[in-house]
Formats: C-alpha cells, sequence, structure tokens
C-alpha cells in the first residue's frame, strides 16, 4: 500500500530538506503536494486525502495548528499530522501524548528516522478519532506562545558596555568562553552561548551554519567552495569567508 503525504512550510529550502530526507528514510512515501502557507495546506489536504501531513507551525494565511484543525474537521480518515519546528519548547507534553508528532528544524535524519517508524506503527493501528486530535491541538495552542525575541545585544566594546541593535548584527561566532557579536562597525563580545542565542533570535533572519556559527541572512553576500570542497560564507562589506558545516549545507542548496 502507497502512502501519500503533503508537506507545508513556508520555507522553499525547509521543503526540500525534508523531502530529500524523507526520500533516503521512507523510499515508499509519495509527496503528492507541497504548500507555502496554512490555507494552501488544507486545500491540498482536502484534495488528496493524504495519510501524514507534515505542518510547519508558523506559517502566513493559517498557522500549522489553525491548518491542522481544519484538517481534523474534514470527513473521512484523519490523517498522522507531524508538526515541524524550529522550537523544542513548543508544548512537548501535548506532542508526547501519541497522538501528535513532531521533528525540530532542521529534520536531523536521526529523529526523523523516529517519527517515519511511530507513523508506519499508527497507520497499522485503527485510526484515531477526529475529537482526539482537537483535542491535543487545543493543548498544544495553550502553551504556543511566540517566543521572546531579542531587540538589542548587551555586549563589552573595550571597557564600555554597549546596546547592539540586533539587526545590525552581521555574525556571531563563539570560541569556549565568549561570543563575538560583529557589526558592520564594530565587534564585540559577549558571555552567551551560541546555543542560547539561537532561541532567543529570529531563525528566519538568524542562520546557523556551523555549530559556533550564527549569520544574519541579510548580510550574506554569496557562497564559494575551497579548494577542499567546505562552503565558504561570504558577507557584505568584510574580509571574513565563515564555513559551513555538513550539517547546515542544505541551507545553500539552491545557491
Amino acid at each position: 500500500m502507497t502512502i501519500r503525504a503533503v508537506i507545508a512550510d513556508d520555507e522553499t529550502l525547509m521543503r526540500e530538506q525534508l523531502r530529500e530526507r524523507l526520500k533516503e528514510l521512507w523510499p515508499e512515501l509519495e509527496i503528492v503536494a507541497e504548500a507555502k502557507n496554512g490555507a494552501e495546506a488544507v486545500e491540498y489536504v482536502s484534495a488528496e486525502r493524504p495519510e501524514v501531513v507534515f505542518l510547519d507551525i508558523r506559517m502566513p494565511a493559517k498557522s500549522g495548528i489553525e491548518a491542522a484543525r481544519d484538517i481534523a474537521a474534514l470527513e473521512g480518515r484523519v490523517p498522522e499530522i507531524v508538526f515541524v519546528t524550529a522550537y523544542d519548547q513548543y508544548a512537548i507534553d501535548a506532542f508526547q501524548q501519541g497522538v501528535i508528532d513532531y521533528v525540530l528544524k532542521p529534520a536531523e535524519r536521526e529523529r526523523l528516522a523516529v517519527t517515519v517508524e511511530r507513523l508506519k506503527k499508527r497507520l497499522a493501528a485503527p485510526a484515531k478519532s477526529a475529537d482526539a486530535l482537537q483535542e491535543a491541538l487545543a493543548r498544544l495552542a495553550e502553551k504556543l506562545e511566540p517566543p521572546a525575541r531579542l531587540a538589542w545585544i548587551q555586549a563589552s566594546v573595550g571597557n564600555q558596555i554597549q546596546m547592539i541593535p540586533v539587526d545590525e548584527v552581521l555574525f556571531f561566532v563563539s570560541d569556549e568562553k565568549y561570543t563575538r557579536v560583529q557589526t558592520a562597525k564594530q565587534e564585540a563580545l559577549i558571555r552567551k552561548p551560541i546555543r542560547e542565542l539561537i532561541a532567543e533570535l529570529d531563525p528566519a533572519q538568524f542562520w546557523q551554519i556551523h555549530r559556533s556559527t550564527l549569520i544574519n541572512a541579510r548580510a550574506i553576500a554569496g557562497i564559494t567552495r575551497d579548494e577542499r570542497g567546505r562552503q565558504l560564507v561570504s558577507i557584505k562589506g568584510r574580509p571574513e569567508k565563515l564555513e559551513v558545516s555538513r550539517s547546515y549545507a542544505h541551507l545553500f542548496k539552491g545557491m
């Protein structure tokens, strides 16, 4: 039996990455449609009636939660819902009820493999009720609050503490003790590690390209490869070339 799926994410690169990973882990899965927003997702699910739907939580037109509610209200068997999110603090207890699954962006093979195995088991079991899904979505929506975003970075510049607007930051690079904050005009240091910054910055604007590096996507000048085949990011107005690790190479697949 062919299992069919719809993918919904407003970021083209994220859709491509998820599609490619699913092709590796679940070759029999047929992706029948890809939606750019929640409203499209509902339309495609209504038309195609897939067994599985992968929904980004934050999308224009309709959020992933809103789209899932509309999908659960459709007649017929309720599809398996998997949320794709950049934020692991989102209502983990609601996910753990077993009615809804989730994967974190970017979709790592190991975690996605676990989700694929869960989906196969659920699809072989009796269909869950629409009411159970709606209850789980209600619990999730209660806990789903937008994370606080940093607007300013408090950093050391020489002997002074300065407030740097986040939008002016070109990139962050961490070592063992400090994180370098680079703007077009100055360099500063903070003690906050990259893993904490990731949770506080807008993932659409600041991309992690290495375990120790975050870049402002608006500051990217270009992508090149060195003699060893490594991807290097050039930053507007800066001489540095920042290395992209293999784990994040998918971000620049279409570039």
